[in-house]
């Protein structure tokens, strides 16, 4: 029985929803029952939150205070946050930080320090034009032969060889190792193009190992100065009652402060033996 239903199933003619008439194909499709209750649901949403908000508005105290009211600010007619005036980072954690940047620096140029090492020693059977020339005199006769001098003739050498300054191999060698007469123009090219990616591939290494370095000395002049106590300014700290002036917030400002004491002190004394002295506290700097 399964099986007949199944059958049936598959001969039933397959029920399809209407479609937009042509006189109103210029709106767009036709709305389903599925896209009715997306737009339904959006617009029940949207009414909810409207309803939410207008009694959160009238059952809101006057006289209640919020933090925002001091933490934003209107600008052209929109909210936003002011910017705070008190520090993102605190002393330690600025320490901290400068500290986490110079160990990742000083990874990253020991890294750089290695693969430069790795480069070199792999270069040792290549050569370039890039890397610091040697100097190898060949004595000739006259000036002619100095300017019609061929350097893979002299060697007896290919041409694409001359400049290597070691297991620079012959003719007959390369003919012997059956490398002369297999050797193309593009395992040449080849061989240059390898030879001369590596090298410059060394030389961006070590430059940007400098670069690295210099950061490091900066960073490290930087946080130096950052362990010196006069680099940070003192918290504003008021005068005791009593005292004889009232100073700003600074070192300075102590140390004038004890001035002044002495100077009032040494006043004292000298009223005392009968040869006042005046000192104006408000001229104290003329003594400092």
């Amino acid at each position: 029985m399964a099986s007949l239903k199944n059958a049936n199933k598959a001969r039933a003619r397959s029920h399809r929803e209407r479609g937009q008439v042509e006189s109103r194909a210029h709106l767009g499709f036709l709305e389903k029952k599925k896209d009715y209750r997306a737009r339904a649901e959006d617009y029940q949403r949207k009414q909810n939150t409207l309803k939410f908000l207008k009694r959160k508005a009238l059952d809101r105290n006057p006289d209640e205070f919020y933090f925002n009211m001091v933490k934003t600010q209107k600008t052209e007619g929109v909210h936003q946050e002011r910017e705070s005036t008190e520090p993102v980072h605190t002393e330690a954690e600025l320490k901290l930080m400068y500290s986490q940047d110079q160990r990742y620096i000083n990874m990253k140029r020991t890294s750089e320090l290695r693969k430069i090492e790795r480069l070199k020693s792999s270069l040792h059977v290549l050569d370039s034009e890039t890397k610091p020339k040697n100097k190898h005199t060949v004595f000739v006769d006259s000036e002619k032969e100095a300017k019609d001098f061929d350097a893979a003739k002299y060697f007896n050498t290919h041409p694409a060889l001359v400049n290597r300054t070691y297991n620079r191999p012959t003719l007959e060698t390369l003919e012997k190792d059956r490398m002369g007469g297999d050797l193309d123009e593009t395992d040449i090219e080849e061989m240059v193009r390898e030879r001369d990616s590596k090298y410059s591939e060394l030389a961006k290494r070590i430059e940007r190992e400098k670069q690295l370095n210099v950061i490091h000395q900066k960073m490290e002049t930087k946080k130096h100065l950052m362990r010196q106590p006069n680099n940070f300014p003192e918290p504003h700290r008021k005068e005791r009652r009593g005292s004889p002036t009232t100073l700003g917030y600074s070192t300075h400002s102590r140390t004038l402060t004890v001035r002044t004491q002495r100077r009032h002190a040494q006043n004292d004394m000298q009223m005392v033996q009968g040869t006042p002295n005046h000192i104006e506290t408000s001229n104290i700097n003329d003594y400092t």
